[in-house]
């Protein structure tokens, strides 16, 4: 088994140099605006929608950029990866694309819809129950019995080099910000973008934001350590991871000045507005950073603001059931 990993120190230097092995396979996905949104929020908001990215979410850039880097041998031997569904489908597509065989350790309660993507993608699933067993022991167990390479969600500097491209295009087309806001489970994506915001817009501000059920990375920030929590109950099932990784908990405590959570309510509202406003399909994980703006969770009156919209994967009949009042 390949357990190899690049160098734990992320720089700025690996965001760019994902960027250019992503140029010309993942999107270049669009910004955008809605003056209803700026007149709610009371700020200017700009919205990167990786909802439009390749497989619908963001995990595509990290996924892509990790199993690029992977040597003959150790794609020889496949990778497997524990998702609840969108790094799932990032791996399965990476996989598809570069010829590299792909197990995928999912929830079995995971949305149908993700599941079926990952499948479609060629990836072999391997189920369990979140709230019984644990997820990357069982990925381990099947690394160790394949001979294959672990490549995780979250705690690997590729996989938050690659996130950050995100952030590196964001800047890149609308310019300065004075403030970045975006979905925590595990941290990769804020993390990346943090690293790009550092270079890109070093005076703008850092903000997560999680489930009010899951707020692991607040709780972390907060006691200096990292916290380990139950899994969160809460609609938005891609952050319902149950602590930071060791990896992006460093680069969050030097780049993030606040996390905050939102409701399940709130992000029932959130994804309601995106679809009746703006026209868009976001998944509830994907809806946590335009909750924050939507319904004033920080200190941004006034204020140029970036909002990565993370993912757009949710089945149509939950989706439906969700904007249900």
């Amino acid at each position: 088994m390949d357990t190899s990993l690049p160098s734990a120190v992320v720089s700025f230097e690996d965001v760019r140099a994902a960027a250019q092995r992503l140029r010309g396979v993942a999107h270049r996905t669009p910004i955008l605006t809605s003056r209803t949104l700026d007149k709610r929020s009371g700020c200017e908001v700009f919205l990167k929608a990786e909802n439009f990215q390749r497989m619908g979410a963001f995990k595509f850039r990290g996924a892509y950029n990790r199993m690029a880097q992977m040597g003959h041998q150790s794609r020889s031997g496949g990778v497997v990866a524990f998702s609840s569904g969108n790094h799932a489908q990032g791996v399965a597509l990476a996989g598809k694309l570069l010829g590299i065989a792909t197990t995928i350790v999912m929830p079995a309660d995971a949305p149908a819809s993700k599941i079926a993507a990952t499948k479609a993608y060629g990836a072999h699933i391997v189920t369990y129950d979140r709230h019984r067993s644990h997820r990357e022991q069982i990925a381990r167990a099947v690394c160790e019995e394949q001979g294959a390479t672990l490549v995780p969600p979250f705690d690997d500097p590729a996989i938050v080099a690659g996130a950050g491209t995100a952030a590196l295009e964001l800047f890149e087309d609308v310019g300065n910000a004075d403030a970045l806001v975006a979905p925590i489970g595990g941290g990769g994506l804020l993390s990346g973008c943090a690293l790009g915001a550092s270079e890109l817009a070093p005076r703008c501000a850092i903000y997560g934001v999680e489930p009010e059920t899951g707020n692991d990375v607040q709780q972390s920030l907060e006691r200096g350590s990292i916290v380990e929590i139950a899994v969160p109950k809460t609609i938005a099932d891609g952050l319902q991871t149950t602590a930071p990784g060791k990896i992006t908990f460093p680069i969050l405590q030097r780049h993030v000045r606040e996390v905050v959570t939102v409701s399940d309510d709130e992000l029932r509202g959130a994804m309601r507005f995106a679809f009746e406003r703006m026209k868009i399909v976001v998944e509830p994980s994907g809806a946590a950073g335009l909750a924050a703006v939507l319904f004033r969770k920080l200190p941004l009156e006034g204020k140029r603001v970036a909002v990565v919209i993370s993912g757009g994967n949710v089945d149509a009949e939950r989706f439906a059931c969700l904007l249900s009042p």
